[in-house]
């Protein structure tokens, strides 16, 4: 999907179509019909970090994860708007709804993102399909997406980026060359910025210098396992299919303050979001109709020090009161020498079934 956080955003308020919008952190009251009213960046104050950007925005060099502070002095008046993750996950299975209907092989990636097997599709033409798929998301959300066809998963990934927004690309393998080895290396999915460095620093910047380099080369830097394939993807190999179930390992649920709370004298509001965490981990152990094994904390102080704990009760957990008792169980165990910047929620351990319950309990 196409900017999707900024997209859902843009058909509830039409009239910011054209403005630079970044979604992330939060806002008090809901904005005003004029564009004066609209909350701006220039106005953030805090550590929040932008959940996506429209392509306004990115024009002026904002991108998701960034600090709102620095995009802030990057696009000072752009709007600024909260995530409502809500409506996003109503948007999400309604376009995937549209694509299954179509193409039944699909795996789902992330809220915004699938692959889908075409294989058994009965459309031959291939262009006609994709846009086929464009047009069933855009009548069921009124969002754009952009498409990658390929033979594989690595190029379709690759190809669905290439032509954004509203992108549709089609590419065999003998488009690898032409398409593919001219892009940065960072463009394969799988390559991170410490392995891009490494790669650099070896004078490799772009795919086709790497499927240049002989393998022998590559297994010094980075061992026979990834360098395998690291020369199989600059190529454009891939032969992982297309998931259509896999079960989740784990969920959690986490949120970094707009100032550093004190858990003695801040207890009440450090109440109030453990309880928030668990009763949105509840939500989603119940969505999955699943249950856990294993619940665990995460915490980071202002130093950025980041202290984990877990616990493996004696039965599977899935209500929100279970989760809570559970979690406060785990802070015990934490030595609390400094404010805190980080609270987060962890289930891991899962297995079928659920449990409904209600949150009360107060931080430990």
């Amino acid at each position: 999907m196409d900017a999707f956080y900024a997209s859902v955003e843009l058909l509830r308020y039409p009239q910011l179509r054209g403005v630079p919008l970044v979604v992330g952190g939060r806002r008090a009251s809901a904005p005003g019909a004029g564009s004066a009213d609209w909350p701006r960046l220039r106005d953030y104050v805090g550590r929040g970090v932008a959940t996506t950007a429209s392509y306004e925005a990115r024009a002026l060099g904002v991108h998701s994860a960034m600090g709102l502070m620095k995009a802030a002095r990057l696009a000072p008046d752009a709007v600024l708007l909260p995530a409502d993750f809500e409506q996003y996950r109503q948007q999400s299975r309604a376009f995937k709804a549209a694509l299954v209907a179509i193409a039944p092989a699909m795996e789902d990636r992330s809220i915004d993102e699938v692959y889908l097997d075409l294989t058994a599709v009965p459309e031959t033409d291939t262009v006609r399909l994709a846009q086929t798929l464009k047009d069933a998301v855009q009548q069921a959300t009124g969002l754009r997406c952009s498409i990658g066809i390929s033979p594989n998963k690595l190029l379709s990934k690759i190809a669905s980026d290439l032509d954004k927004p509203d992108g549709l690309t089609v590419l065999g393998m003998a488009d690898v060359p032409v398409r593919i080895w001219p892009l940065p290396v960072r463009k394969l999915h799988g390559v991170g910025p410490k392995a891009e460095q490494r790669l650099q620093a070896i004078g490799v910047h772009t795919i086709g210098a790497l499927a240049a380099t002989p393998p022998e080369r590559l297994q010094e830097q980075f061992g026979l396992s990834y360098a395998q394939w690291l020369h199989e993807a600059a190529h454009g190999r891939d032969d992982r299919p297309v998931v259509t179930h896999s079960e989740p390992r784990s969920i959690s649920r986490e949120t970094t303050f707009e100032r550093d709370l004190d858990v003695h004298r801040d207890r009440a509001a450090l109440t109030d979001v453990l309880t928030r965490l668990c009763e949105q981990l509840a939500a989603d152990l119940e969505r999955k109709q699943v249950q856990a094994g294993t619940i665990g904390v995460k915490v980071r102080f202002a130093d950025f020090q980041v202290v984990t704990r877990d616990r493996t009760p004696a039965r599977a957990l899935s209500s929100p009161a279970d989760l809570l008792a559970a979690a406060r169980s785990c802070l015990r165990r934490v030595t609390f020498h400094q404010r805190l910047r980080l609270l987060g929620v962890r289930a891991s351990n899962l297995s079928p079934g659920r449990a409904p319950g209600s949150v009360q309990g107060v931080l430990a």
